[in-house]
């Protein structure tokens, strides 16, 4: 069983930054890990995904200001986010996989991230 909690949410005007973190527990083989966000009246999304390589991939509407990164030392995975806009408002889901045979897949509560314009 995976447990993750995300934190680092909250409210940032128009141009600001976030950091967002997700910590993993009882996170035997972890392997790829990823950011979500789902807005009101919306499906949820893909924002960014990384590998337990560090290969990342990122949604066209965060590349260049977004940078998704883990340690897999900590079993911490990160969301730098930077010149937030109204459009990013939404509740950012924490996502891993566990390979063991099969592949499990586990999602944190979420955290709201509010951008003011």
């Amino acid at each position: 069983q995976v447990k993750l909690v995300e934190s680092g949410g909250g409210l940032v005007q128009t141009g600001g930054s976030l950091r967002l973190s997700c910590v993993a527990s009882g996170s035997f083989s972890i392997k790829d890990m990823a950011w979500y966000r789902q807005a009101p009246g919306n499906q949820r999304e893909l924002v960014a995904a990384i590998t337990t390589g560090g290969s990342t991939n990122y949604a066209d509407f965060v590349k260049g200001r977004f940078t998704i990164s883990r340690d897999n030392a900590k079993n911490e995975l990160y969301l730098q986010m930077n010149s937030l806009n109204p459009e990013d408002t939404a509740v950012y889901y924490c996502y891993a996989e566990q390979a063991i045979g099969v592949i499990i897949r586990y999602w944190g509560q979420g955290t709201q991230v509010t951008v003011s314009s």
